[in-house]
């Protein structure tokens, strides 16, 4: 019986790896997301019996694969320490509350348009991406500090100096910062901010130039640099996982090094010991030994 079974576990884990397998989950889950979109047009529900009996196919063909790779799994439990594993579980579990009348078919359709997020999990490039953007929000998070502080201090000082100007902008702080936001995303902020607090404020350019050029040129670039960064070291570590790539090669190319200076070194140390052994040793002679 367990012959059998470690046969059978063999064979889903080869199903599992099958890159037409992955590639038709793919398409699955892409079909997935268009049938969600398709029920929102009032013409499909002509086809509601169809497109009901669609959805199901597709949640019992995803409820078939979460199965398969547990069961392709060694240890059960091992499957569960894997977090896109569990991410998995999670949608396809929630996919399972039926559609009906009830007053849950609101929230059972919201949860099938997450189905989409499986893209994530089952593409490794996207897994990449989505790891870096996480690991990157501590950081990021220093960068949105300074650009809040920036932020208020400007939000300050326009709601001192162009209250006057509209109340609707620099009424107050909160307003001006709302104010600030517009101009710092460029969103007609030279009509509808700019060229108004001008015509009172002949010099406000320079408040504004300033300020575009700390938030907009400066903490949006860090920002950007950020995730650049944890993206390539991201990139550089799903290379060496997967043993391909600059970053794999040059990591093998270093072990090699190492290796071959610790062999140098146990060479050099094997050749110091065997001379230290060939040389005879000087017998005194007679005049020394008189000496002595």
């Amino acid at each position: 019986m367990r012959v059998h079974w470690h046969r059978l576990r063999d064979r889903l884990e080869q199903l599992r790896a099958n890159k037409l397998f992955e590639t038709f989950i793919i398409f699955v889950i892409i079909f997935s997301a268009l049938l969600v979109g398709a029920k929102t047009y009032e013409e499909s529900s002509r086809f509601d019996q169809v497109m009901g009996w669609l959805d199901i196919s597709v949640t019992l063909f995803f409820l078939f694969e979460l199965l398969v790779r547990m069961a392709a799994e060694k240890r059960f439990r091992d499957f569960f320490r894997n977090g896109w594993n569990l991410f998995d579980t999670l949608i396809v579990a929630a996919s399972l509350m039926p559609v009906d009348d009830s007053e849950m078919v609101l929230i059972a359709r919201l949860l099938r348009v997450f189905r989409v997020l499986r893209l994530v999990s089952m593409i490794p490039e996207l897994r990449m991406l989505l790891t870096a953007l996480v690991k990157s929000i501590p950081r990021m998070g220093y960068v949105a500090l300074l650009m809040f502080i920036i932020f208020y201090i400007y939000a300050a000082v326009g709601s001192f100096l162009f209250h006057d100007v509209d109340e609707k902008l620099w009424g107050n702080i909160a307003l001006a910062m709302l104010t600030l936001f517009q101009v710092a995303t460029f969103e007609s902020w030279a009509t509808a901010v700019l060229y108004p607090t001008m015509e009172h404020y002949p010099y406000s350019w320079i408040f504004f130039l300033t300020f575009i050029f700390l938030n907009a040129f400066i903490f949006l670039n860090m920002m950007i640099g950020i995730v650049l960064d944890v993206m390539q070291k991201e990139s550089a570590q799903m290379q060496l996982d997967s043993g391909e790539g600059e970053a794999a090669e040059i990591h093998w190319m270093r072990e090699h090094m190492q290796m071959m200076s610790d062999q140098l070194q146990r060479i050099e140390q094997q050749l110091a010991d065997s001379n230290r052994e060939q040389v005879p040793q000087v017998q005194p002679s007679g005049e020394e030994r008189q000496k002595s």
